[in-house]
Protein backbone atom coordinates (compact mmCIF):
# COMPACT_ATOMS: atom_id res chain seq x y z
CA UNK A 1 0.00 0.00 0.00
CA UNK A 2 1.06 3.50 -1.11
CA UNK A 3 0.76 7.13 1.71
CA UNK A 4 0.67 10.53 0.64
CA UNK A 5 2.64 10.99 3.92
CA UNK A 6 5.19 9.12 6.06
CA UNK A 7 5.58 10.33 9.30
CA UNK A 8 9.72 9.10 10.87
CA UNK A 9 9.51 9.00 14.12
CA UNK A 10 6.12 8.51 16.74
CA UNK A 11 7.21 11.35 19.75
CA UNK A 12 4.94 14.31 20.26
CA UNK A 13 5.58 15.99 17.30
CA UNK A 14 5.43 12.77 15.31
CA UNK A 15 2.19 11.64 16.26
CA UNK A 16 0.89 15.43 16.32
CA UNK A 17 1.23 15.08 13.10
CA UNK A 18 -0.40 11.81 12.14
CA UNK A 19 -3.74 13.35 14.23
CA UNK A 20 -3.53 16.49 11.93
CA UNK A 21 -3.23 14.77 8.92
CA UNK A 22 -5.59 12.36 9.65
CA UNK A 23 -8.20 14.71 10.39
CA UNK A 24 -7.28 16.26 6.80
CA UNK A 25 -8.17 13.18 5.02
CA UNK A 26 -4.15 12.79 4.37
CA UNK A 27 -3.47 8.90 4.18
CA UNK A 28 -0.49 8.72 6.36
CA UNK A 29 2.17 6.50 8.21
CA UNK A 30 4.04 6.33 10.68
CA UNK A 31 7.40 4.69 10.95
CA UNK A 32 9.72 4.70 14.22
CA UNK A 33 13.10 2.88 14.05
CA UNK A 34 12.42 2.68 17.55
CA UNK A 35 10.03 1.59 20.32
CA UNK A 36 6.97 3.56 19.91
CA UNK A 37 6.14 5.12 23.41
CA UNK A 38 2.99 3.24 24.72
CA UNK A 39 0.98 6.55 24.67
CA UNK A 40 1.54 7.58 21.49
CA UNK A 41 0.98 3.70 20.25
CA UNK A 42 -2.58 3.95 21.97
CA UNK A 43 -3.51 7.16 20.10
CA UNK A 44 -2.78 6.07 16.86
CA UNK A 45 -4.45 2.91 17.39
CA UNK A 46 -7.60 4.84 18.48
CA UNK A 47 -7.70 6.63 15.13
CA UNK A 48 -6.65 3.78 13.03
CA UNK A 49 -3.50 5.54 11.54
CA UNK A 50 -1.11 2.39 10.73
CA UNK A 51 2.47 2.54 11.62
CA UNK A 52 5.50 0.11 12.45
CA UNK A 53 8.21 0.13 15.34
CA UNK A 54 11.50 -1.40 15.35
CA UNK A 55 12.23 -0.66 11.72
CA UNK A 56 12.27 1.81 8.56
CA UNK A 57 10.10 -0.53 5.90
CA UNK A 58 12.40 1.25 3.34
CA UNK A 59 10.17 0.43 0.02
CA UNK A 60 7.35 1.68 1.82
CA UNK A 61 9.04 4.92 2.73
CA UNK A 62 10.93 5.21 -0.69
CA UNK A 63 7.07 5.51 -2.25
CA UNK A 64 5.47 8.13 -0.11
CA UNK A 65 4.76 11.56 -2.27
CA UNK A 66 6.37 13.68 0.94
CA UNK A 67 7.54 13.02 4.39
CA UNK A 68 7.87 14.69 7.81
CA UNK A 69 11.06 13.87 9.71
CA UNK A 70 11.26 14.22 13.70
CA UNK A 71 13.60 16.96 14.65
CA UNK A 72 16.16 14.32 16.55
CA UNK A 73 16.74 12.51 13.36
CA UNK A 74 19.99 13.88 11.84
CA UNK A 75 20.39 14.51 8.16
CA UNK A 76 23.41 11.42 8.01
CA UNK A 77 20.91 8.35 9.34
CA UNK A 78 20.54 6.23 6.07
CA UNK A 79 16.98 6.60 5.31
CA UNK A 80 17.69 10.40 5.50
CA UNK A 81 20.38 9.75 2.66
CA UNK A 82 17.96 7.88 0.35
CA UNK A 83 14.91 9.91 0.78
CA UNK A 84 17.28 13.12 -0.61
CA UNK A 85 18.44 10.92 -3.13
CA UNK A 86 15.29 10.38 -4.57
CA UNK A 87 14.46 13.50 -4.00
CA UNK A 88 11.35 13.08 -1.99
CA UNK A 89 10.42 16.18 -0.01
CA UNK A 90 11.24 16.15 3.65
CA UNK A 91 9.17 18.88 6.12
CA UNK A 92 8.90 19.47 9.49
CA UNK A 93 5.98 19.25 12.22
CA UNK A 94 5.82 22.74 12.32
CA UNK A 95 5.72 23.38 8.26
CA UNK A 96 2.70 20.95 8.36
CA UNK A 97 1.29 22.03 10.83
CA UNK A 98 1.45 25.64 9.63
CA UNK A 99 -0.36 25.03 6.59
CA UNK A 100 -3.60 24.25 8.21
CA UNK A 101 -3.44 27.13 11.26
CA UNK A 102 -5.70 29.44 9.83
CA UNK A 103 -5.72 33.03 10.28
CA UNK A 104 -4.45 32.52 13.59
CA UNK A 105 -1.27 34.15 14.58
CA UNK A 106 2.03 33.01 16.07
CA UNK A 107 4.77 34.05 18.16
CA UNK A 108 8.29 31.98 17.87
CA UNK A 109 11.00 31.82 19.86
CA UNK A 110 14.47 30.44 19.35
CA UNK A 111 18.33 30.63 20.53
CA UNK A 112 20.90 28.71 21.88
CA UNK A 113 19.82 29.55 25.35
CA UNK A 114 16.77 31.37 27.16
CA UNK A 115 13.95 30.76 24.89
CA UNK A 116 12.20 27.85 27.49
CA UNK A 117 12.14 30.69 29.82
CA UNK A 118 11.04 33.74 27.13
CA UNK A 119 8.35 31.70 26.21
CA UNK A 120 6.79 30.80 29.05
CA UNK A 121 7.24 34.03 29.99
CA UNK A 122 5.40 35.81 26.72
CA UNK A 123 2.86 32.82 27.26
CA UNK A 124 2.10 33.59 30.55
CA UNK A 125 1.79 37.50 29.54
CA UNK A 126 -0.70 37.07 26.45
CA UNK A 127 -2.63 34.62 29.00
CA UNK A 128 -3.06 37.15 31.57
CA UNK A 129 -3.79 39.64 29.20
CA UNK A 130 -6.82 37.73 27.85
CA UNK A 131 -6.11 36.85 24.37
CA UNK A 132 -7.20 33.31 23.12
CA UNK A 133 -3.47 31.44 23.02
CA UNK A 134 -1.75 28.20 23.60
CA UNK A 135 1.91 27.30 23.97
CA UNK A 136 3.10 24.95 21.68
CA UNK A 137 6.43 23.59 19.85
CA UNK A 138 9.00 22.14 23.01
CA UNK A 139 6.70 23.35 25.51
CA UNK A 140 2.68 22.15 25.59
CA UNK A 141 1.68 20.00 22.75
CA UNK A 142 3.29 20.04 19.05
CA UNK A 143 1.98 22.63 16.63
CA UNK A 144 -0.23 19.92 14.74
CA UNK A 145 -1.83 18.53 18.07
CA UNK A 146 -2.73 21.72 19.06
CA UNK A 147 -4.41 22.51 15.91
CA UNK A 148 -6.53 18.71 16.13
CA UNK A 149 -7.48 19.54 19.78
CA UNK A 150 -7.88 22.94 19.94
CA UNK A 151 -7.14 25.84 17.73
CA UNK A 152 -6.31 29.54 19.09
CA UNK A 153 -6.08 32.95 18.08
CA UNK A 154 -1.95 32.91 18.72
CA UNK A 155 0.26 30.29 19.03
CA UNK A 156 2.98 30.90 21.77
CA UNK A 157 6.05 28.99 20.24
CA UNK A 158 9.62 27.44 21.70
CA UNK A 159 11.10 26.01 18.63
CA UNK A 160 15.35 24.47 18.07
CA UNK A 161 17.27 24.89 15.28
CA UNK A 162 16.51 21.33 14.20
CA UNK A 163 12.41 22.01 13.57
CA UNK A 164 13.69 25.30 11.57
CA UNK A 165 15.64 22.82 9.27
CA UNK A 166 12.73 21.58 7.08
CA UNK A 167 10.62 24.42 6.74
CA UNK A 168 9.56 25.80 3.29
CA UNK A 169 6.75 28.46 3.56
CA UNK A 170 6.83 28.81 7.82
CA UNK A 171 6.53 32.02 8.47
CA UNK A 172 5.56 33.89 12.33
CA UNK A 173 4.12 36.73 12.70
CA UNK A 174 6.86 37.75 15.53
CA UNK A 175 9.89 35.71 15.72
CA UNK A 176 13.02 36.00 18.22
CA UNK A 177 16.10 34.67 18.13
CA UNK A 178 17.65 35.48 21.87
CA UNK A 179 21.19 34.64 20.92
CA UNK A 180 23.64 32.03 19.21
CA UNK A 181 26.31 30.04 21.14
CA UNK A 182 27.87 27.09 19.95
CA UNK A 183 25.67 23.93 20.38
CA UNK A 184 24.67 20.93 18.36
CA UNK A 185 27.03 21.31 16.43
CA UNK A 186 27.60 17.23 15.52
CA UNK A 187 24.21 18.05 13.40
CA UNK A 188 25.95 20.74 11.40
CA UNK A 189 29.02 18.95 10.28
CA UNK A 190 30.55 21.31 13.26
CA UNK A 191 30.27 24.63 11.24
CA UNK A 192 28.98 27.31 13.16
CA UNK A 193 27.84 28.85 9.87
CA UNK A 194 25.64 26.35 9.48
CA UNK A 195 23.77 26.06 12.56
CA UNK A 196 23.81 30.27 12.54
CA UNK A 197 21.71 29.51 9.46
CA UNK A 198 19.41 27.15 10.46
CA UNK A 199 18.61 29.36 13.37
CA UNK A 200 18.31 32.07 11.39
CA UNK A 201 15.55 30.43 9.21
CA UNK A 202 13.25 31.57 11.24
CA UNK A 203 12.53 34.77 9.48
CA UNK A 204 13.88 32.98 6.17
CA UNK A 205 9.62 33.60 5.03
CA UNK A 206 9.03 36.47 6.73
CA UNK A 207 7.24 39.52 4.80
CA UNK A 208 7.53 43.25 5.64
CA UNK A 209 5.42 43.35 7.64
CA UNK A 210 6.86 40.54 10.23
CA UNK A 211 8.72 41.34 13.15
CA UNK A 212 12.46 39.88 13.85
CA UNK A 213 13.02 40.58 17.64
CA UNK A 214 17.13 40.18 18.32
CA UNK A 215 19.48 40.43 21.01
CA UNK A 216 22.08 43.65 19.79
CA UNK A 217 24.70 42.20 22.31
CA UNK A 218 25.17 39.18 20.01
CA UNK A 219 28.31 39.44 18.12
CA UNK A 220 27.06 36.43 16.08
CA UNK A 221 23.62 37.79 15.37
CA UNK A 222 25.50 40.93 14.54
CA UNK A 223 27.48 39.38 12.24
CA UNK A 224 25.24 37.66 10.39
CA UNK A 225 22.77 40.92 9.72
CA UNK A 226 25.98 42.59 8.54
CA UNK A 227 26.34 39.79 5.79
CA UNK A 228 22.57 39.23 5.31
CA UNK A 229 19.36 40.90 4.58
CA UNK A 230 16.46 40.54 6.47
CA UNK A 231 12.70 41.59 4.90
CA UNK A 232 11.03 41.96 8.70
CA UNK A 233 10.73 44.55 10.64
CA UNK A 234 13.86 44.33 12.93
CA UNK A 235 13.66 45.42 17.07
CA UNK A 236 16.37 44.55 19.73
CA UNK A 237 17.07 44.42 22.86
CA UNK A 238 20.61 45.24 24.52
CA UNK A 239 22.07 46.01 28.07
CA UNK A 240 25.04 48.09 26.25
CA UNK A 241 23.53 51.23 25.46
CA UNK A 242 20.40 53.51 25.37
CA UNK A 243 17.99 52.67 21.84
CA UNK A 244 16.79 55.53 20.01
CA UNK A 245 14.12 53.97 18.51
CA UNK A 246 11.66 51.12 19.43
CA UNK A 247 13.16 48.02 21.71
CA UNK A 248 14.13 47.29 25.05
CA UNK A 249 17.52 48.43 27.29
CA UNK A 250 18.50 48.66 29.94
CA UNK A 251 18.79 52.60 31.67
CA UNK A 252 20.69 52.30 34.96
CA UNK A 253 18.82 49.91 36.60
CA UNK A 254 15.36 50.66 35.00
CA UNK A 255 14.21 47.94 32.16
CA UNK A 256 12.91 50.07 29.56
CA UNK A 257 10.60 48.61 26.56
CA UNK A 258 9.35 51.07 23.86
CA UNK A 259 7.37 49.56 20.84
CA UNK A 260 4.53 51.19 19.28
CA UNK A 261 3.75 54.35 21.59
CA UNK A 262 5.42 55.47 25.19
CA UNK A 263 8.21 53.62 26.61
CA UNK A 264 7.65 52.15 29.78
CA UNK A 265 9.91 50.93 32.51
CA UNK A 266 10.36 48.75 35.54
CA UNK A 267 13.29 48.17 38.24
CA UNK A 268 15.13 45.27 37.69
CA UNK A 269 14.99 44.73 41.07
CA UNK A 270 10.58 44.58 40.97
CA UNK A 271 11.40 41.45 38.05
CA UNK A 272 10.52 38.34 39.33
CA UNK A 273 13.16 36.41 37.36
CA UNK A 274 16.68 37.68 38.71
CA UNK A 275 20.02 37.79 36.80
CA UNK A 276 21.38 38.62 33.95
CA UNK A 277 20.37 36.13 31.60
CA UNK A 278 16.49 36.68 33.03
CA UNK A 279 16.63 40.35 31.87
CA UNK A 280 17.30 39.55 28.72
CA UNK A 281 14.42 36.78 28.94
CA UNK A 282 11.95 39.71 29.96
CA UNK A 283 13.03 42.39 27.67
CA UNK A 284 12.83 40.07 24.51
CA UNK A 285 8.97 38.76 25.65
CA UNK A 286 8.26 42.21 26.43
CA UNK A 287 8.87 43.37 23.20
CA UNK A 288 7.05 40.74 21.91
CA UNK A 289 3.83 41.51 24.11
CA UNK A 290 3.92 45.34 22.85
CA UNK A 291 4.01 44.16 19.40
CA UNK A 292 0.99 41.89 19.71
CA UNK A 293 -0.50 45.53 21.52
CA UNK A 294 -0.64 44.47 24.88
CA UNK A 295 -1.10 47.43 27.33
CA UNK A 296 1.86 48.51 28.89
CA UNK A 297 0.30 47.88 32.77
CA UNK A 298 -0.57 44.26 31.73
CA UNK A 299 3.33 43.29 30.95
CA UNK A 300 4.52 44.74 33.80
CA UNK A 301 2.42 43.59 36.42
CA UNK A 302 3.47 39.98 34.33
CA UNK A 303 7.12 40.85 34.59
CA UNK A 304 6.64 41.01 38.42
CA UNK A 305 4.72 37.90 39.15
CA UNK A 306 5.56 35.22 36.51
CA UNK A 307 7.36 32.48 38.19
CA UNK A 308 10.17 30.70 36.98
CA UNK A 309 10.10 27.21 35.24
CA UNK A 310 11.46 23.78 36.42
CA UNK A 311 14.75 23.18 35.95
CA UNK A 312 15.60 26.75 35.46
CA UNK A 313 17.47 28.13 37.86
CA UNK A 314 15.28 27.01 40.22
CA UNK A 315 15.59 27.38 43.85
CA UNK A 316 15.05 23.54 45.60
CA UNK A 317 15.62 24.18 49.26
CA UNK A 318 17.68 25.80 51.76
CA UNK A 319 19.69 23.55 54.43
CA UNK A 320 21.51 24.44 57.09
CA UNK A 321 22.02 27.61 54.93
CA UNK A 322 22.78 26.30 52.33
CA UNK A 323 20.65 27.06 49.07
CA UNK A 324 20.37 24.01 46.50
CA UNK A 325 19.42 25.29 42.87
CA UNK A 326 18.08 23.03 40.10
CA UNK A 327 19.87 24.62 37.05
CA UNK A 328 19.43 20.91 35.52
CA UNK A 329 18.51 22.60 31.91
CA UNK A 330 21.88 24.15 31.70
CA UNK A 331 23.18 21.28 28.83
CA UNK A 332 25.56 23.65 27.07
CA UNK A 333 28.02 26.32 28.74
CA UNK A 334 27.11 29.32 27.96
CA UNK A 335 23.98 28.82 30.12
CA UNK A 336 26.39 27.31 32.92
CA UNK A 337 27.85 31.03 32.25
CA UNK A 338 24.73 33.00 32.90
CA UNK A 339 23.91 30.49 35.53
CA UNK A 340 27.24 31.09 37.23
CA UNK A 341 26.96 35.18 36.43
CA UNK A 342 24.19 35.56 38.25
CA UNK A 343 25.51 33.69 41.47
CA UNK A 344 25.87 36.30 44.82
CA UNK A 345 27.02 33.11 47.17
CA UNK A 346 30.18 30.76 47.11
CA UNK A 347 29.10 28.04 44.93
CA UNK A 348 29.74 24.59 44.75
CA UNK A 349 29.12 23.83 41.28
CA UNK A 350 27.97 20.23 40.17
CA UNK A 351 28.94 19.62 36.45
CA UNK A 352 29.11 16.29 34.22
CA UNK A 353 27.54 14.21 31.69
CA UNK A 354 27.93 13.64 28.11
CA UNK A 355 30.39 16.44 27.13
CA UNK A 356 29.27 17.85 23.73
CA UNK A 357 33.35 18.84 22.83
CA UNK A 358 33.34 22.08 25.71
CA UNK A 359 35.61 24.28 25.94
CA UNK A 360 35.47 24.92 29.50
CA UNK A 361 37.71 28.28 29.03
CA UNK A 362 34.24 30.08 28.82
CA UNK A 363 33.69 29.81 32.64
CA UNK A 364 37.01 29.62 33.90
CA UNK A 365 37.02 33.28 34.73
CA UNK A 366 33.26 33.16 36.74
CA UNK A 367 34.64 29.56 37.98
CA UNK A 368 37.69 30.99 39.94
CA UNK A 369 35.55 34.12 40.22
CA UNK A 370 32.20 32.57 42.28
CA UNK A 371 33.24 28.60 42.47
CA UNK A 372 34.54 26.59 45.62
CA UNK A 373 34.39 23.31 44.74
CA UNK A 374 33.63 21.28 41.52
CA UNK A 375 31.17 17.86 42.11
CA UNK A 376 31.36 16.06 38.67
CA UNK A 377 28.44 14.07 37.95
CA UNK A 378 29.02 11.41 34.71
CA UNK A 379 30.04 8.75 33.43
CA UNK A 380 33.30 10.16 32.03
CA UNK A 381 34.20 13.08 34.09
CA UNK A 382 37.66 13.03 32.24
CA UNK A 383 36.89 16.55 30.42
CA UNK A 384 36.27 18.40 33.53
CA UNK A 385 39.11 16.72 35.42
CA UNK A 386 41.43 17.44 32.87
CA UNK A 387 40.60 21.11 32.38
CA UNK A 388 40.29 22.14 36.12
CA UNK A 389 42.75 20.02 37.95
CA UNK A 390 45.37 22.25 40.12
CA UNK A 391 42.87 25.16 39.19
CA UNK A 392 39.87 23.71 41.89
CA UNK A 393 38.92 21.01 44.06
CA UNK A 394 37.08 18.56 41.94
CA UNK A 395 35.26 15.18 42.91
CA UNK A 396 34.32 12.28 41.02
CA UNK A 397 30.69 10.43 41.45
CA UNK A 398 28.48 8.91 38.88
CA UNK A 399 25.68 8.92 41.05
CA UNK A 400 23.07 11.84 42.10
CA UNK A 401 23.19 10.66 45.49
CA UNK A 402 26.73 10.89 45.62
CA UNK A 403 27.00 14.10 43.77
CA UNK A 404 24.37 15.73 46.10
CA UNK A 405 26.22 14.09 49.50
CA UNK A 406 29.73 15.27 48.20
CA UNK A 407 28.41 18.79 47.41
CA UNK A 408 26.68 19.22 50.77
CA UNK A 409 30.03 17.81 52.77
CA UNK A 410 32.08 20.99 50.49
CA UNK A 411 29.35 23.66 51.41
CA UNK A 412 28.65 25.50 53.97
CA UNK A 413 26.37 28.02 55.92
CA UNK A 414 25.77 31.08 53.36
CA UNK A 415 26.63 28.88 50.63
CA UNK A 416 25.05 27.56 47.32
CA UNK A 417 25.17 24.34 45.66
CA UNK A 418 23.89 24.57 42.27
CA UNK A 419 23.59 21.76 39.54
CA UNK A 420 24.01 23.20 35.55
CA UNK A 421 26.10 20.68 34.32
CA UNK A 422 27.10 21.90 31.02
CA UNK A 423 26.53 18.45 29.01
CA UNK A 424 23.34 16.10 28.18
CA UNK A 425 22.16 13.88 30.87
CA UNK A 426 21.51 10.59 28.90
CA UNK A 427 24.74 8.87 30.47
CA UNK A 428 22.90 8.48 33.48
CA UNK A 429 19.34 10.16 33.02
CA UNK A 430 16.52 9.48 30.92
CA UNK A 431 16.55 13.83 30.02
CA UNK A 432 17.17 16.76 32.00
CA UNK A 433 14.12 17.01 33.31
CA UNK A 434 14.30 13.29 35.32
CA UNK A 435 17.84 14.39 36.42
CA UNK A 436 16.35 17.48 37.73
CA UNK A 437 13.75 15.55 39.17
CA UNK A 438 16.31 13.40 40.91
CA UNK A 439 18.17 16.13 42.21
CA UNK A 440 15.56 17.71 43.91
CA UNK A 441 14.16 14.17 45.46
CA UNK A 442 18.00 13.78 47.02
CA UNK A 443 18.23 16.96 48.12
CA UNK A 444 15.08 16.95 49.93
CA UNK A 445 15.87 13.92 51.23
CA UNK A 446 18.70 15.25 53.24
Amino acid sequence: MEFNLIILGSGESGTGAALLAKQQGISVFVSDKGLIPEKYKIELQQQNIPFEEGQHSEDLILSAEQIIKSPGIPEKADIIKKIRAKGIPIMSEIEFAFRYKGDSKILCITGSNGKTTTTSLAYYIFEKAGYDVSVVGNIGHSFARQIVVKPTDWYVMEISSFQLDDIRSFRPDIAVIMNITPDHLDRYEYDFAKYTQAKFNITKYQEDDDYLILCKDDKTIQQFLHDNPINSKTLFFTMNEQLKGDGAFLNQNELVIKVNGEPFSISINELSLKGKHNQYNSMAAGISARVAEIRNASIRECLKTFTAIEHRMESVATIRGIEFINDSKATNLNSVWYALESMTKPTVLILGGIDKGNDYNEIKELVKEKVKAIVCLGMDNTPIQKFFNGMIEIVDTNRIEDAVSAAYLLAETGDCVLLSPACASFDLFKNYEDRGEQFKTTVKAL
